[in-house]
């Protein structure tokens, strides 16, 4: 009680005192906590694409339909001293209001009887623009009122107390009008002087510093004379302060007003498009584009878009990578014939999975090299094959009964390809392309099946133009961990993503070596007989149903990758990797600077022997030649096709131990394929030599002592599972038999479920009537060989 009353006396003798605390607090409470206007916080910025150099690559507008860039990090020195010299040159000494501007504006506007100046700050001014974001019509056309001033001077007090004074020029300058919906320093430089603030000159820099004062006098018929005056005597100004010399000025003075402001760039709205949605928050996208070179792919692609229309072909999409830095020096999206709106013009393919075609090929072979499954020249077959029912076709509908494998990937063979996935596994392939960046591989690799290697899955341009990039720098640097491709400029190069290279260096060049001699189009194939030629490993790749054509290549410095096609899916006849997207690689190659192909890396190398004519390991068998394979590789696959024959005296004939004592017999190593093998392959290797045929006394027994079968089925193949589709008439389809003989005059004796169906002779090709069910198939020579095989027919019922 008695603490109670001390305070009451205390208080009531210090009223005053305690009346200032109060007020203190409440004002203080008010400048920290009151709310500030919302357009200081959430204003939305249009979005800003720039180049590696600064320069322009496009932009977007902002939501609310204004041209307001993001603000600038620091105001050029050029434009500061010319804005507070027009504005407020006591900036730095007041708080937000300045009473003698405010005093002197008063008696001005009292000797001429209206309003002629409202002796406003910059910080006032600002609050302002602030108000005036939130006003309606009505209130923006009566804003210059006492009771305005008078808010206006409250809240420029407030941002004093908040901001520092770099800030709040810096929110001026962003929020300031420059005419039409020009807002902000930073879109005013580029919209009327394609440049950035920071490079604008004195007279550029005067200009904008006047502009929001006056903006409508920026356009045509505007009274655009003075607001020359209004520059030209900033200028004056600045030049008493001795900023520039006299020259500088004359020059200054001279420099017209721009006439319009200017259409932005559109260079590459793709990806500004993609990066807008992958950081929704960012505003402005530093990219590692360069400009020079973006600007030719787009042409490239123009003057291809023109020429592919006419096959049918309306979309065009094209990345260009350094993959020595890792990064993207060239994005063009979606170059639309015409931008016709049937042409989805706005879609970025760059990022859309597509079919991949045959574009995966070179991925399989350096791994199977890796790993020590193949050898360079190591024999693939070629031959009709059927596998779980999926029956792959080479692009020109042949077989080659066998071929070395960097033959069959420089020529995009699809038998071998499809042959070597599965000696090498589906899963374990896919789980390798996910390391190597491929993010499209989510279903179960049963999914794929072994179409994975033709087109069965989707892959994007982005993801394999990166693939091929690292394989390119594996092969010139080894095993070293490489960056993430790289869109954006970071100052933080820890910042960038590494990912454990998935090639090693033997195998990666290896790879590229094979790719160095798939055929180019046109008269470039000839490259070779060009002194000004440079070294190119590409690969091609055209999908089922001739929806998507790719091209990938990779130079001594540059990795690019072309897709052609239509954005939706519609098939185009004449579409393929070779003639529709090749020739864009070549042209934007041809345009790059010339760079040299990397040395061989001999480290990562090694030398074994091999046979001449199947690329395996020689053992002592064959005519054997030096092979280089990655030096990780432990390749140990002896070759299966060389094999010991014995002769007669004259080695004429064959012979065995049952026709012919041994002191008479003549041994050779003989290289013998299997028989469908050696039936195609004799078509286009004319020098193949058959095996010498047995002799007359000999043939009785040489089924019992000879483990070579002469004859080898092709259709039905082991395990087949046949489907027979029923003709319009109701009947169900006739199926063709079909096997080969090492001796083109051998007789087949054919047995389909005990019952004989017949002989044939050269051609060995049988017609039958089959029910669905289980079969049994017998062939039969007259030496006594034979083979038997057993296969489903399925009906439509069992499907």
């Amino acid at each position: 009680m008695k603490l109670w009353r001390w305070s009451r006396a205390w208080i009531s003798r210090h009223i005053f005192f305690t009346s200032f605390l109060v007020l203190t607090g409440l004002v203080l409470g008010w400048l920290q906590f009151s709310p500030l206007p919302a357009s200081i916080y959430s204003t939305p910025y249009a979005s800003l694409l720039l180049a590696r150099d600064g320069s322009l690559l496009g932009a977007s507008i902002a939501a609310d339909q204004q041209w307001r860039f993001a603000p600038v990090d620091q105001l050029p020195d050029k434009y500061k001293k010319s804005l507070l010299l027009f504005e407020d040159r006591h900036f730095y000494r007041h708080p937000g209001i300045n009473p003698l501007s405010i005093a002197r504006a008063l008696r001005g506007n009292i000797s001429a009887g209206k309003v002629t100046s409202g002796g406003s700050t910059l910080t006032m001014q600002l609050a302002r623009l602030l108000r005036q974001e939130i006003y309606g019509p009505d209130e923006k056309n009566n804003g210059r009122t006492l009771g305005n001033k008078i808010q206006e001077a409250a809240l420029a007090v407030k941002l004093e107390w908040r901001f520092s004074k770099e800030d709040l020029l810096i929110h001026y300058t962003s929020h300031a009008p420059y005419g039409g919906n020009i807002v902000g320093l930073r879109a005013a430089a580029w919209r009327y002087f394609g440049r950035s603030p920071e490079y604008l000159s004195w007279s550029e820099s005067a200009l904008l510093a006047v502009l929001p004062n006056s903006p409508a006098l920026i356009h045509p018929g505007r009274q655009r004379d003075l607001l020359l005056q209004k520059r030209n005597r900033l200028l004056q100004r600045l030049h008493e302060k001795h900023y520039f010399s006299d020259l500088d000025l004359k020059l200054a003075l001279l420099e017209p007003l721009p006439e319009r402001p200017q259409i932005l760039p559109q260079l590459a709205p793709h990806l500004l498009s993609t990066l807008k949605q992958k950081l929704p928050e960012q505003k402005i996208f530093t990219s590692t584009i360069d400009p020079q070179l973006q600007q030719l792919a787009n042409q490239i692609a123009q003057r291809h878009s023109n020429r592919l229309a006419n096959d049918g072909v309306n979309n065009i999409a094209l990345v260009l990578l350094d993959h020595q830095r890792m990064q993207t020096l060239a994005y063009v999206g979606n170059e639309a014939f015409r931008n016709k709106i049937s042409a989805a013009p706005s879609v970025d393919i760059v990022q859309r999975p597509r079919s991949t075609g045959s574009i995966l090929k070179p991925l399989l072979y350096g791994l199977m090299l890796q790993e020590g499954e193949l050898a360079p020249t190591s024999l693939i077959a070629d031959i009709p094959t059927q596998i779980n029912g999926y029956n792959p076709k080479n692009y020109d509908r042949t077989f080659r009964g066998a071929v070395p494998a960097q033959f069959a990937l420089a020529h995009s063979l699809n038998i071998p390809a499809v042959r070597m996935l599965r000696d090498y596994g589906i899963g374990r392939f896919q789980e390798k392309l996910q390391a190597m960046g491929m993010t499209s591989l989510f279903r179960p690799a049963d999914d794929y099946g072994l179409t994975l290697i033709l087109g069965g899955a989707e892959g994007t341009l982005w993801e394999l133009t990166g693939i091929y990039a690292r394989l390119a720098a594996s092969a010139r640097d080894g095993e070293i961990d490489q960056s993430a491709m790289q869109l954006l400029i970071t100052k933080n190069t820890a910042e960038l993503n590494r990912i454990k290279p998935v090639f090693n260096q033997g195998a990666a060049w290896l790879t590229l070596q094979a790719l160095i001699e798939v055929a180019r189009p046109g008269n470039d194939n000839y490259w070779r007989d060009f002194a000004g030629s440079q070294t190119i490993a590409w690969k091609t790749g055209t999908s089922y149903g001739l929806r998507d054509a790719w091209a990938i290549g990779s130079n001594g410095r540059y990795t690019l990758g072309v897709w052609v096609g239509n954005a939706g899916g519609e098939p185009a006849t004449f579409i393929s990797g070779q003639s529709s997207a090749a020739p864009i690689l070549f042209d934007v190659f041809d345009a790059l600077p010339k760079v040299n192909w990397f040395a061989k890396p001999a480290h990562a190398l090694k030398i074994i022997s091999v046979c001449k004519d199947d690329g395996y390991l020689a053992g002592g068998q064959c005519d054997a030649t030096d092979m280089e394979i990655p030096r990780s590789s432990h390749f140990e696959k002896i070759t299966p096709y060389h094999r010991i024959i014995h002769l007669d005296k004259g080695e004429q004939f064959r012979v065995h131990n049952r026709c012919e004592t041994v002191s008479n017999m003549q041994a050779a190593n003989w290289f013998l394929l299997p028989p469908t093998q050696e039936f195609y392959w004799r078509q286009h290797h004319s020098e193949y030599r058959t095996l010498p045929p047995w002799r007359r006394d000999c043939l009785a027994d040489s089924a019992q002592v000879d483990d070579d079968n002469p004859m080898e089925l092709i259709y039905p193949q082991a395990q087949s599972r046949i489907y027979i589709p029923v003709d319009l008439d109701g009947k169900r389809s006739r199926v063709v038999l079909k096997a080969v003989h090492r001796d083109s005059a051998a007789t087949l004796y054919w047995h389909l479920d005990d019952e004989f169906l017949g002989e044939t002779k050269v051609f060995h090709e049988r017609e039958a009537s089959l029910e669905p069910g289980m079969h049994k198939l017998l062939v039969m020579d007259k030496n006594g060989y034979k083979l038997e095989r057993r296969f489903n027919v399925i009906g439509e019922e069992s499907q």
